[in-house]
């Protein structure tokens, strides 16, 4: 049997930090971030974080499907879909683990260290959903939602795009058309202070107004310049 690399050493506080959630039994966070090569019995998935990434990705799909069904109130199931099927993708979990920095506590054989695990992309996505499928288990889906909202809310309002961000795609488009430069009121803003939602308008002159919310001015402000963008036919996905 290989020799496996624990790394006892680091505070798996600082990642209950970065989660923002707090664990009644770290044991099973600890097992979230344990490869199967780092298992005593290296045929026994029931040590590894194999099982924990099974009801993560569910918990992941569930939480994204209630946060779109809020955020998109007119949206109908298709284009709910294809965005559904955009933020659970791999890539974006391979993404938030890189976010939550989960390699610093990945636990890997000796032979899979060496390997490059800490830096494999489809480790990484199924250490998230593990994590994921951990805090549910600790505490609760509204906790686990709570923590995936964190990570994903911003790329879901802002979709990746490859050139040009929604607000300043809404400018070019004005300057084109000789129309003086967009303007964003804040409509209203609700919620607790340390945690605002902020509802702005985007206003084009001889246009309706297109309205959006979002945590920050500046996620609201985007988010609406890309509903103008969606409704005038200027931004397709």
């Amino acid at each position: 049997m290989s020799r496996v690399v624990r790394i006892t050493d680091l505070d798996l506080g600082e990642l209950e930090q970065t989660l923002g959630v707090k664990f009644k039994d770290i044991s099973l966070l600890e097992r979230a971030l344990t490869h199967m090569s780092a298992t005593k019995n290296r045929s026994a998935r029931s040590e590894s974080y194999q099982r924990f990434e099974f009801l993560g990705d569910r918990v992941l799909a569930l939480s994204i499907s209630t946060m779109l069904l809020k955020q998109f109130p007119e949206t109908d199931e298709g284009d709910l879909s294809r965005r559904l099927a955009a933020l659970v993708r791999r890539e974006s979990c391979t993404e938030t683990a890189r976010l939550w920095n989960l390699s610093k506590f990945l636990r890997l054989g000796n032979g899979e260290a060496k390997s490059g695990g800490r830096k494999n992309d489809a480790i990484m996505a199924d250490l998230c959903e593990a994590v994921i499928g951990a805090v549910y288990l600790d505490q609760g889906f509204e906790i686990a939602s709570t923590c995936v909202e964190r990570a994903w809310y911003e790329r879901m309002i802002l979709p990746h795009r490859p050139l040009r961000d929604p607000k300043t795609a809404l400018q070019e488009w004005v300057q084109g058309r000789g129309l003086p430069a967009p303007r964003y009121h804040e409509v209203e803003r609700s919620g607790p202070d340390h945690s605002p939602d902020f509802n702005i308008s985007t206003e084009v002159q001889g246009f309706e107004h297109a309205y959006a919310k979002g945590r920050s001015k500046r996620l609201a402000e985007q988010a609406a310049a890309l509903v103008f963008l969606q409704r005038e036919g200027l931004w397709t996905e």
